[in-house]
């Protein structure tokens, strides 16, 4: 702290690290990403080369990507001043269609946003849903991800 203390450095916990990856639209294993989800909810597909030759879930891979996956991980901001948190329910017209996987206010947008999945024909940017913060419907709004992407000068 002492060395770091002319240059101005401060420190920084897992709450902002967490913050930060968020808003960059990095996915954390065990909150947005786990073994129920799929490369394609998740938009990460791309990691993925299927013409390479056969692995494991590749015939999965391949039938999903044909019929196309049943829901998307999206971003929202929160239309209000409410903050949603993980694992708070998310509802679309009063039906529970999943969990907020990460959430937070971002500092860097001043705004509440988080990341949930959505089933794909409610997915659209610019859709809305209801995150249950307290067993109260507070109103959110998809958007584009990620959340902020620093400008390379």
């Amino acid at each position: 702290m002492s060395a770091g203390k002319r240059h101005g450095l401060l420190p920084a916990g897992l709450g902002a690290r967490n913050t930060l990856r968020l808003e960059a639209g990095l996915l954390l294993y065990g909150n947005d990403i786990d073994r129920t989800t799929t490369l394609l909810e998740a938009g990460l597909g791309w990691i993925v080369k299927p013409g390479k030759g056969r692995f494991v879930g590749s015939e999965s891979l391949a039938r999903e990507k044909a019929e196309g996956p049943k829901r998307r991980l999206v971003g929202f901001e929160m239309l209000g001043p409410e903050i949603a948190r993980e694992r708070y329910p998310v509802k679309v017209d009063d039906q529970e269609v999943g969990h907020v996987t990460s959430g937070s206010p971002s500092i860097t947008l001043n705004k509440n946003i988080g990341l949930t999945y959505l089933p794909v024909d409610l997915a659209a940017v610019g859709g809305t849903c209801d995150v249950l913060i307290r067993k109260r419907a507070c109103k959110a709004q998809v958007v584009s991800t990620p959340f902020y992407k620093r400008s390379r000068e």
